[in-house]
């Protein structure tokens, strides 16, 4: 029998606290995989008084959920902030690079700041504002992170989506801008747009394939 999926619940906020902490934020970014568009992250501080109900890893959730929620939390959270890494930003530094700077003004934008920060993943950006320490697959593991994932996930898909209007053709309103087969198709019948990773290999191959 399947297992049931893991819950994410405020077990590492409350440890945060009890070591000292006074506002913790969970960080998650969203966009690392398509082949256009930004990479987006977003910093959350929950109130352990007023968690938002049915918070979970964006990726559990259907658009419409993950939209219902993302108001939600924006209107109980202490603080919320959503930021990005540009498509320039991600070919001149590489993509783990380019989240981890998004992830950092996420972080920046709060207010009030965070004087701790659970960050999704393995890999620790530099130069955060605050202490922080990281938590693998912590969009399923922590209220805080789950609820960044869902900021994040929901800002990016609009961007991609006003994005389509602008740029039709390419199915970003519904692949947000993932190598989905109909993003690729596009791509070799319509051409490569400003809003295109460069530095990733199918768009690259593209561009040399032109040249």
């Amino acid at each position: 029998m399947k297992a049931a999926p893991i819950q994410p619940d405020f077990t590492h906020e409350d440890a945060a606290l009890a070591r000292g902490a006074l506002i913790v934020a969970g960080v998650d970014e969203v966009g690392r995989g398509p082949l256009a568009g930004p990479v987006t992250a977003a910093a959350v501080v929950l109130n352990p008084n007023r968690i938002p109900e049915g918070l979970r890893d964006s990726k559990r959730l259907t658009a419409r959920a993950r939209t219902t929620l993302a108001a939600t939390i924006e209107d109980m959270a202490i603080a919320s902030s959503v930021a990005h890494a540009s498509v320039d930003e991600i070919d001149a530094l590489n993509i783990l690079q380019a989240s981890h700077l998004a992830m950092r003004r996420a972080l920046v934008g709060l207010s009030p700041p965070a004087d701790h920060a659970l960050i999704d993943g393995n890999r620790l950006p530099g130069d955060l504002p605050c202490p922080a320490e990281t938590l693998v697959k912590g969009d399923a593991r922590c209220l805080s992170i789950a609820a960044a994932s869902i900021l994040a996930k929901v800002a990016r898909d609009r961007i991609m989506a006003e994005l389509a209007r602008d740029w039709p053709g390419y199915g970003w309103e519904r692949n947000a801008g993932y190598p989905a087969p109909t993003h690729l198709a596009a791509l070799k019948r319509l051409g490569v747009t400003p809003h295109h990773r460069r530095s990733f290999a199918p768009v690259r191959n593209i561009l040399c394939e032109e040249n």
